[in-house]
């Protein structure tokens, strides 16, 4: 049952209005006092476990109970709206008018966390407990993604505390609760929402900066497209002894069908697998870039993946073709049988350009003329993120990329596109936006797996960055808008 929207503060933060300098100011006294950590505590207390049978009523009461009042003393009219498949996680969209000719930013975040996982967790620490040891702040969701979205609510009250009220932009604001399951009923509800939901720009945060000590911005993500092959020859496993030379192995006949898809430095080989050349706008903010470096950070393998490319364009400008699994036989116990089957699971990360749609038919062809008819292959799931990447020479990304270099004295990074994947599609194809993401962790985060954590230091950087976007968007945002109008001919 969706509850009724909440009432609009009559004045929200009114104070004497002040300066962008005052804006970030404010910004980073809330980590400086202890404010910003005191409501992350809140935040990480509420398990929200999107990928656990039964969390429903956890799950529709972080956005209830705490996102919703805090949206509402800033101003906002808020619902929430049930998951449109009725099973999962639901949906908090909130709006914040100012005025028709101001611009409109559209903010989201994910209130769902993965799985706690408490005894596999460093002792002393708790997934829903933040623990404090120097820079670092453990808990589960402290990096993905309530630090980031509160991170970035907590920037508006700086602004609008600066302001004397007001921001100088409409804002909305999107909080799904099932992200961590694949987003369902996210794109349904951008297409039936589209008209509450419709804004000029896309500003969220989630994912890792390239390093911790570097701004980022990304304007996309790869999309990520899974697929299984199969050999099933026969029943029963037969003596490798007796049968060994006589019978067709699935394993060897599986391993030989990956092999003609991707060589043995991880070259994809088959044509419809590979992206369009790197555009020289991507290569550009790529060769800015460089990859790996943090004491978590593996070892990059040398002479892997496509020739003559860097580091950074394989991960963020080309395709990956993985074998996330393989399995013939029985690995945890061998018979010395020739096995009756053999299957396989691989993933294609792609970026824009690539014909996902079109990737089954076309890995058939391949098998079929590579002598391998007896390979199935089908998708292994039927919902696939889409590849997205809004072009590096829009407006808005020089606008915020000035912005983040005004407020932080760095120079920040600028990724074409995640490596990753998100649910960007929804907002860049649906909804129609351009879409700036700012995240607000580092790649040894540990999201996803134990000890997941902030750094302090980071946050507070990502406070006053994002309190100067913001700043920025009520003082020259109208500009960079009708600049952007006026090169689209609209």
């Amino acid at each position: 049952m969706t509850p009724p929207a909440l009432p609009v503060p009559r004045s929200p933060i009114a104070s004497p209005p002040m300066s962008r300098h005052d804006a970030i100011a404010l910004a980073t006294r809330h980590f400086d006092d202890g404010g910003f950590l005191a409501t992350l505590q809140e935040a990480v207390a509420r398990p929200t476990e999107s990928q656990a049978p039964g969390q429903l009523p956890a799950l529709t009461a972080y956005l209830t109970d705490l996102v919703a009042p805090a949206v509402a003393r800033l101003g906002f009219t808020s619902r929430i709206l049930d998951n449109p498949d009725g099973v999962h996680g639901p949906f908090l969209i909130a709006e914040r008018r100012e005025g028709e000719d101001l611009p409109t930013v559209l903010i989201y975040g994910h209130g769902d966390t993965v799985r706690g996982y408490p005894e596999q967790w460093r002792e002393g620490l708790h997934p829903w407990r933040i623990v404090v040891e120097g820079e670092r702040w453990y808990g589960r969701g402290t990096a993905d993604n309530k630090g980031q979205h509160l991170v970035n609510l907590a920037a508006l009250e700086a602004v609008m505390r600066a302001r004397g009220g007001r921001l100088g932009f409409n804002t909305k604001l999107v909080i799904e609760m099932g992200e961590e399951s694949g987003s369902p009923g996210l794109r349904e509800i951008c297409r039936a929402e589209s008209r509450a939901l419709a804004a000029d720009l896309l500003i969220a945060s989630d994912g890792p900066r390239v390093s911790a000590e570097r701004p980022t911005i990304f304007l996309g993500s790869r999309g990520a497209f899974n697929f299984e092959l199969i050999v099933n020859l026969r029943e029963g496993g037969h003596h490798s002894g007796n049968w060994g030379g006589l019978l067709r192995n699935p394993g060897t006949v599986l391993a030989n069908a990956i092999a003609s898809l991707v060589d043995a430095r991880g070259t994809i080989l088959i044509d419809a697998l590979r992206p369009p050349p790197i555009p020289e706008g991507v290569r550009a903010a790529l060769a800015d870039i460089t990859v790996g470096g943090d004491p978590n950070a593996p070892a990059i393998d040398e002479g892997w993946g496509e020739p003559g490319l860097s580091p950074a364009e394989r991960v963020f400008g080309w395709n990956a073709l993985e074998v996330l699994a393989f399995k013939t036989g029985d690995p945890d116990g061998p018979l010395n049988a020739v096995p009756p089957s053999a299957k396989a699971t691989l993933q294609l990360r792609f970026v824009v350009g690539t014909d996902w749609q079109n990737l089954i038919p076309a890995i058939r062809a391949h098998l079929d003329a590579h002598g391998f008819p007896m390979v199935e292959v089908r998708a292994a799931r039927t919902e696939v993120f889409r590849a997205t990447r809004l072009p590096v020479e829009d407006p808005w990304v020089a606008w915020a990329l000035a912005s983040i270099a005004e407020s932080t004295g760095k120079r920040p990074a600028l990724l074409p596109n995640l490596g990753g994947s998100l649910p960007n599609d929804a907002f860049s194809e649906i909804l129609g936006l351009p879409t700036l993401w700012v995240p607000h962790s580092y790649p040894a985060c540990s999201q996803h797996a134990p000890d997941e954590h902030l750094l302090g230091p980071m946050t507070r950087e990502a406070l006053g960055l994002m309190a100067g976007l913001f700043w920025d968007l009520g003082e020259t945002g109208p500009a960079v808008l009708a600049r952007r109008r006026e090169a689209q001919g609209d």
